[in-house]
């Protein structure tokens, strides 16, 4: 009998013919190979955290959590090489216990690694790129089924274009990553008021090394990050501090709240008051890792747009007052983060130091006509939306927003020439 996959969201399902988990590269390859000839789709599917479709299939689903070894690492050059499979969580306890550490990571760390870099998950940091952008070598199977490799060496123009691929490309195998020196965080939230956050939002970022804030619609006050890079020991919160903030606060009792405002949402104003009044205020240093990543069991959906980084206080305020005059609650915070350019021709970041807007709604709620008016409001600022999350984007209108879209789109033609890795969502996103 076959049974239905979902993403961690449960927003998307779909049902594969068949499933493999294969246990090496050659694997990988001859069931690519085997799918091309008999014309049938294989997707890959890692954490599952993307809300997007993006690995749905009605062909074959590869996992490819047998590719996680750690291959190689170089300590001199602070560079590791590693299967994709790999889930960043494992892999942060790996690099720590090598003495080196990714540059920056977002607030999820259950994602796989090859997913991560495909989608250009980022975390914050205003001179800090994408997770794609540390990718110094890569080995992926074409939708013919042949291995290739490339890296600042070996055809580094393929390289640039297939760190963030969109799952578009082939299936990536190993990751050779630049790391740096493992680091400590020190970590302080705060609650703030958000006018000053935007009326001097150049200033918040400039001061930081890691800055970003969540607010509730309709709340004045904002939950504020600010994490900067320290040669002091840790100082990492208690067990029970630990437990009481990012447990039973952050998802215990956050979830409490959303469930009630689903069942009643004529209380949703005043539950956002309390999920703002009850944020606490941290100060805390630990190993970055994790500072930046947080456990996240409240199930949500979301939508979010990468736009010019001096646009962020304008866009933000128009998206604050619409979600607070919805005839839907919003249950969930709005995240507020910052990145910066880079050259890869698919990535959010392309060309351009960004500033983030996400938006989220608790899972099971209405979120079409919230996400659908945001993304408007995205639009007049050249918005990209992030590859991973929902957006109603068709590659008629994300075209123009790419500056290289055309050179991904040849390396796509020379990778999958006959769209062994389509589906319905990157028929929509980059086209047939």
């Amino acid at each position: 009998m076959q049974l239905s996959v979902a993403n961690w969201a449960g927003n998307q399902r779909w049902m594969p013919h068949e499933r493999a988990r294969p246990t090496s590269v050659g694997e990988v390859a001859t069931i690519v190979s085997g799918a091309h000839r008999e014309g049938r789709r294989v997707k890959v599917i890692g954490g599952g955290h993307s809300f997007t479709a993006t690995a749905a299939t009605d062909g074959v689903q590869l996992r490819l959590d047998a590719l996680d070894r750690v291959i190689a690492i170089d300590e001199r050059r602070r560079r590791v090489r590693v299967g994709a499979g790999i889930k960043l969580h494992r892999l942060n306890d790996v690099l720590a216990e090598h003495g080196v550490a990714m540059p920056n990571l977002g607030d999820i760390d259950r994602q796989s690694l090859a997913g991560a870099i495909a989608t250009a998950t980022h975390g914050t940091g205003r001179h800090l790129g994408n997770l794609a952008t540390t990718v110094v070598a890569m080995e992926m199977v074409s939708g013919t089924g042949d291995v290739v490799s490339c890296s600042e060496d070996v055809e580094p123009d393929l390289l640039r274009v297939a760190r963030v691929g969109v799952g578009a490309l082939g299936v990536v195998t190993e990751v050779t990553l630049q790391c740096v020196d493992a680091f400590n965080l020190h970590a302080r939230e705060t609650v703030e008021p958000i006018d000053d956050l935007l009326d001097r939002f150049d200033e918040h970022v400039a001061g930081s090394d890691h800055f970003e804030f969540f607010l509730m619609p309709g709340g004045r006050r904002a939950q504020v990050k600010r994490n900067d890079r320290t040669t002091e020991p840790a100082r990492p919160p208690t067990r029970w501090g630990y437990l009481r903030d990012k447990v039973l606060a952050e998802n215990v009792g956050f979830g409490a709240v959303c469930r009630v405002g689903r069942r009643v949402p004529a209380l949703a104003p005043r539950l956002a008051k309390l999920v703002t009044s009850a944020a606490a205020e941290r100060d805390v240093i630990d190993r970055s890792d994790r500072v930046f990543c947080s456990p996240r069991h409240v199930r949500f959906v979301e939508m979010e747009y990468g736009l010019p980084i001096e646009h962020v206080p304008a866009a933000l305020r128009r998206v604050g007052e619409l979600a607070a005059n919805l005839p839907t609650p919003v249950l969930f915070p709005i995240e507020v983060r910052v990145s910066a350019g880079d050259d890869i021709p698919l990535s959010t970041a392309f060309g351009r130091d960004s500033g983030w807007i996400a938006v989220h709604q608790y899972r099971g709620m209405p979120f079409e006509e919230y996400f659908d008016a945001v993304e408007r409001i995205m639009d007049d600022y050249a918005g990209r939306p992030h590859w991973g999350k929902l957006h109603f984007q068709r590659a008629a209108t994300l075209r123009d927003r790419y500056p290289q879209w055309d050179q991904f789109a040849l390396v796509r033609d020379r990778l999958d020439p006959d769209r062994t890795f389509a589906n319905p969502y990157l028929d929509r996103v980059l086209g047939p």
